[in-house]
């Protein structure tokens, strides 16, 4: 896996430093290589609280006990994998946060897991050798422009129709009406939010 930066996103991360640094990230991935690499890019981004760790059944007990605002994992765990750890979040009645932003990387790229990731609740989904420029997208996205949630009878999590088009005039498949729970932008300090939130909604 590598990280390809750019010219493009060096602007954005200087003047979203402050706005990110009281972020708690946490990174699940089982290649210590890997974990290092993930931090010094979040790091880059003025995200400087990281907390690491190598499985899903830690990550678990950790978030029982540490206040996360973003969570990146890998896909293919050892014991639980990536899609496990998200539905476990999402819908274990011993769950603390099933709100938590869940950004997945993973190197299979098959349909059958990215359509997975999707229907256990994942935010968004990224395809190694990631960027650090499609990275930080995602992460500025998932926080300041989140999508809805949606509490289904099989299905807890973040709105897996990404636009609603006022012109659907087709049959509605859900067989019984879900409840929508509306998802706030995440809060910075005063200081900086106006013009944060201004530079970044999308």
């Amino acid at each position: 896996m590598s990280f390809a930066s750019g010219k493009s996103i060096q602007a954005s991360v200087v003047r979203s430093a402050h706005a990110l640094e009281r972020l708690n990230c946490m990174i699940i991935d089982d290649n210590r290589h890997m974990r290092s690499l993930l931090k010094g890019v979040l790091r880059a981004f003025g995200i400087r609280h990281v907390s690491e760790v190598a499985d899903a059944p830690e990550a678990i007990n950790e978030l029982k006990s540490m206040p996360i605002d973003l969570l990146i994992t890998e896909y293919a765990l050892d014991t639980l994998d990536g899609n496990d750890l998200t539905k476990l979040i999402r819908t274990g009645s011993d769950s603390t946060n099933p709100l938590i932003p869940i950004i997945m990387l993973t190197g299979h790229t098959e349909r059958f897991v990215v359509s997975r990731a999707r229907d256990v609740g994942v935010n968004e989904f990224l395809a190694k050798p990631i960027s650090a420029e499609a990275l930080y997208g995602r992460i500025i996205g998932t926080l300041f422009n989140p999508r809805q949630f949606v509490k289904a009878k099989t299905y807890f999590g973040p709105d897996r129709r990404r636009r609603t088009s006022k012109r659907f005039a087709g049959t509605e498949h859900r067989t019984s009406p879900p409840e929508f729970i509306q998802i706030q932008p995440w809060v910075i300090d005063d200081k900086h939010e106006s013009e944060f939130v201004d530079q970044f909604s999308l």
